[in-house]
């Protein structure tokens, strides 16, 4: 009895001793992802931006860009893709974006302050950084100097499962702003995790556990303080099923 009650524990430290590592040996990480077309003509602009009874009519133009269609790429991985194609991301005061797929549409928002950005979107949901691939603007009582330095919250969003989970895109937007080695940088903490980032490109995150991750995002000075300008920083919340 002695003896088989011996086995039975050690059996379960085993089973202890594996699992802690295997927690252990699950890391966070983002890697550069390389293998998207440029688009570095396309162009994006605002066209009319008009009040419908509760909504807003929204006009844009777009140049050397297809909405509705797959983005082809060169790598060999899997991001979650939206069925419907390319589109245009659309974020006010930095909250989660709306995803249109036409050059026209109608948007509810409140009578207050709405700071809007809306930029190009990969069907994958990576954002095209070309200058003239956004437009910034405003619809509000009281404006705000728009020529401050921005970082807007992009991608991830929302619940992720199956394969989608193996990768998640991390995106963002930068307005008059730049990061460098020696100048300003992002400030990404997913989880628990630092990542310090200073060239403005998408990334893949690998390593999300089951369950929900918070994601901070911050634009923060050489010195490595945060830069004080509205919507710095970001937080957003993630789920991953598995």
């Amino acid at each position: 009895m002695r003896i088989q009650l011996k086995k039975i524990f050690l059996i379960t430290q085993i089973f202890i001793f594996l699992a802690c590592n295997s927690k252990i040996d699950q890391k966070i990480t983002i890697s550069k992802i390389e293998g998207s077309p440029s688009f570095e003509s396309s162009k994006l602009s605002l066209t009319e931006q008009v009040k419908v009874d509760d909504e807003y009519q929204f006009s844009f133009d777009v140049f050397e860009y297809e909405l509705g269609i797959k983005t082809e790429t060169e790598y060999d991985y899997h991001l979650a893709n939206s069925d419907k194609g390319q589109h245009i991301h659309f974020i006010i005061n930095n909250e989660p974006y709306s995803a249109y797929y036409s050059e026209n549409f109608l948007k509810k928002m409140d009578d207050e302050n709405n700071v809007i950005l809306a930029f190009l979107s990969r069907s994958h949901h990576e954002s095209v950084k070309n200058q003239n691939a956004y437009i910034l603007t405003q619809i509000s009582d009281e404006p705000i100097d728009l020529n401050n330095e921005f970082l807007f919250y992009s991608r991830p969003k929302g619940t992720y499962k199956g394969k989608d989970t193996e990768k998640v895109l991390l995106d963002f937007y930068l307005v008059n702003t730049d990061i460098s080695t020696n100048g300003n940088k992002v400030r990404a903490t997913i989880g628990d995790t630092v990542f310090f980032i200073d060239e403005w490109a998408p990334y893949y995150i690998e390593g999300l556990e089951e369950g929900d991750t918070q994601i901070k995002l911050e634009l923060i000075d050489s010195n490595g303080n945060l830069i004080d300008v509205p919507f710095n920083p970001s937080i957003k919340t993630v789920t991953i099923e598995k």
